[in-house]
């Protein structure tokens, strides 16, 4: 759990009704609430109804987004718990919001020191908190006030303490979100054993990232559209694929393979550039006394290295909720092939181990891509979205097909990692495994 101070926007659906008819603000609830205060001041229980109003700042998030909620109590029993006037700025609240459905759990939301005076023996003022939580799971979470405390530092330091009061039932629901999961990332892939060849030569295919024994089709591409140049394999348990393709059309100009009828983006690889040689013309077409000359341009391969094989993240407090910063080690693509393929470079972690076998979830792990295109380059590099890395993976850089590509980029990202309060100490350690296609 984690706590934030600051005010938030959205409104959670399913408002309560006001009095008079009149629609309540968008997630008020009214609830029986038992405030006991602080023995010291030796009054009774309170007894009666609690205003509350729940906000969040994002009602359809991603999964491994970080979301803001606001606790507002409007009206409460709770009473100045001292036999004197209460001064300004004494009064600090605390509470927990309840989470249920998709999602369980308590978020803890604490509010400013901030009040305007209370006279002795009168209801204490409404107050506002704010906290944060990640969004782990899809699908609706719901949101319901839970116990709050009203903490007073005048003369002494004094709780009230009000919790839900209604007998076997839980707290109202005062509003709910709906989160959407992370897509899942395409890490299907195709390597050529050459770049070029005369017409009717085969090209051996290697293709990764398939689903183990699922029939794959490798075929030809002229730009966007397929060409004649067929096969099928199957993919082995690993999600490998072997298959020597016969390339006899001379408009082919890569190589793809995907699962199911026909090519998409969520189930088929990147291309693979491929030339296909012109013949020499026939020796009878050929002038006396003159020569031609022919220069040939070998296309390359799509190529990566990276500074370093390590990060290491910035320390925290033990006790502290804090993000740790740091920097991933500078990648450098280069892309030699010189056709129309673009290319995607996509990042995915593991889940933080610490000690004692105490785990972190790779999702709790967010980054800020940068790219840049050297001098000279054909295609621009396209920095993935920041947000979440997480075990499922995520885009950190990629380049779009186009008509002519090719040049050499550097990629960098900037990390962070969420940890909780009161984390044990100690290294925690994970494996980010950047794969390029």
């Amino acid at each position: 759990m984690a706590v934030l101070a600051a005010a938030a926007g959205g409104a959670l659906s399913a408002p309560a009704s006001a009095e008079g008819g009149e629609p309540a603000p968008a997630g008020q609830v009214d609830f029986p609430t038992h405030c006991v205060p602080p023995q010291e001041a030796g009054l009774p229980p309170a007894d009666g109804p609690t205003t509350a109003v729940l906000t969040v700042d994002d009602p359809a998030p991603r999964v491994g987004d970080t979301v803001t909620v606001t606790y507002r109590v409007a009206a409460s029993p709770a009473v100045n718990p001292l036999t004197t006037d209460l001064p300004a700025d004494v009064l600090t609240p605390t509470a927990v919001i309840v989470l249920g459905g998709a999602q369980r759990g308590e978020v803890t939301v604490v509010g400013a020191k901030s009040n305007d005076p209370v006279p002795a023996g009168a209801v204490l003022p409404a107050v506002t908190m704010t906290g944060t939580f990640t969004v782990t799971a899809p699908g609706e979470t719901t949101f319901a006030p839970g116990a709050y405390t009203l903490h007073t530092s005048h003369l002494l330091d004094l709780d009230t303490t009000c919790t839900p009061a209604a007998a076997g039932a839980p707290p109202p629901v005062a509003g709910r979100l709906t989160a959407r999961a992370l897509p899942a990332a395409n890490l299907r892939a195709v390597a050529l054993g050459g770049a070029s060849g005369r017409p009717g030569a085969a090209v051996k295919v290697t293709g990764s990232g398939f689903t183990p024994g699922a029939t794959v089709t490798v075929t030809g591409r002229a730009g966007a559209a397929p060409t004649a140049d067929r096969v099928t394999a199957t993919a082995d348990r690993l999600g490998a694929v072997l298959a020597d393709l016969p390339v006899t059309d001379r408009t082919t100009t890569a190589v793809v393979a995907y699962e199911g009828p026909a090519w998409t983006a969520e189930r088929g690889s990147g291309p693979g550039a491929y030339t296909v040689l012109a013949d020499p013309p026939p020796a009878q077409e050929q002038r006396a006394g003159t020569q031609k000359v022919t220069a040939t341009v070998e296309p390359g391969a799509l190529t990566m290295t990276q500074a370093g094989e390590s990060v290491t993240l910035g320390a925290i407090a033990y006790g502290d909720g804090a993000a740790a910063p740091g920097r991933i080690g500078t990648v450098t693509v280069k892309d030699a092939r010189g056709g129309p393929a673009g290319w995607s470079l996509i990042g995915k972690v593991t889940a933080f181990t610490g000690p004692g076998g105490v785990k972190i979830p790779g999702a709790e792990l967010s980054w800020t891509p940068v790219c840049a295109s050297a001098a000279g380059s054909r295609s621009t590099c396209v920095a993935g979205s920041a947000g979440v890395v997480g075990e499922g993976g995520a885009v950190l850089a990629s380049t779009p097909d186009a008509s002519a590509g090719g040049g050499t980029f550097t990629v960098d990202a900037l990390v962070t990692l969420r940890l909780p309060p009161y984390t044990p100490p100690g290294a925690y350690t994970a494996v980010l495994t950047l794969t390029l296609s």
